[in-house]
C-alpha cells in the first residue's frame, strides 16, 4: 500500500498500559466512525506497515486506545511511539453537498460568480489560520482564495468544479 491511496488518520501518541496498547489521536470529526477497525497501516520509517487490531475503544474524545495484534510489550509500544497512521482512501465516508475532502478537489476548476472561470486548484493550504485554495490561472499565476463556507456556492463532484462567491476585489488583487 502506498501513501497516495491512503489517508492519514492520526498519530499514536502514547503508551496506555504495560502490555503493549496505544493511544492514537485520531485526526477527524467523527472518531467514532474508527472504533470498530480489523487493521491500519504504520508508517515504520517510510514503509506502511498493516498492523491487524485485537481490540479497541474510543479514549476520552478524539484519542482512540488499541491493542494490535503482534504488539505485546511496552519495547513493542515504544516503537511505533509518534507514528503515523493510514487508512486506504475507500475507508473515508462519502460526503454530500458542499462538504468535501481536500485531497478530492485537486484539479477541480474553481469558477467565481462574478468573474467566471479562476482556474484549477493545484493545492490545498491548511497551514494558515484558514484554509486556503491554491488556484492556478491560464496565465500561470497562482491565487489564494480563502476556503470559508460563505464563500463556496457549490461543489459539483461530476463536473469537477467549485462554484465560489468572493467578496469584490479579492481576484483582482492576483491579476
Amino acid at each position: 500500500m502506498k501513501k497516495e491511496d491512503c489517508f492519514y488518520l492520526g498519530k499514536i501518541v502514547r503508551k496506555y498500559s504495560f502490555n503493549g496498547e496505544l493511544l492514537i489521536k485520531l485526526d477527524t470529526d467523527e472518531p467514532e466512525l474508527y472504533d470498530n477497525m480489523d487493521a491500519l497501516f504504520i508508517d515504520v520509517r517510510g514503509n506502511l506497515i498493516p498492523f491487524f487490531i485485537e481490540s479497541s475503544q474510543l479514549h476520552k474524545s478524539d484519542l482512540l486506545r488499541v491493542q494490535f495484534e503482534d504488539v505485546t510489550t511496552e519495547a513493542d509500544a515504544d516503537a511505533l511511539l509518534k507514528s503515523d497512521v493510514y487508512l486506504p482512501l475507500e475507508l473515508l465516508p462519502k460526503l454530500e453537498g458542499n462538504k468535501f475532502y481536500f485531497h478530492e478537489v485537486i484539479g477541480f476548476t474553481i469558477e467565481d460568480k462574478n468573474y467566471g472561470k479562476v482556474g484549477i486548484i493545484k493545492s490545498i493550504n491548511d497551514s494558515t489560520a484558514q484554509a486556503l485554495f491554491e488556484v492556478e490561472n491560464k496565465d500561470g499565476k497562482e491565487l489564494l482564495i480563502p476556503m470559508n463556507d460563505e464563500f463556496i456556492v457549490k461543489v459539483d463532484r461530476k463536473a469537477k468544479t467549485i462554484v465560489v462567491d468572493t467578496p469584490a476585489g479579492l481576484i483582482d488583487l492576483y491579476l
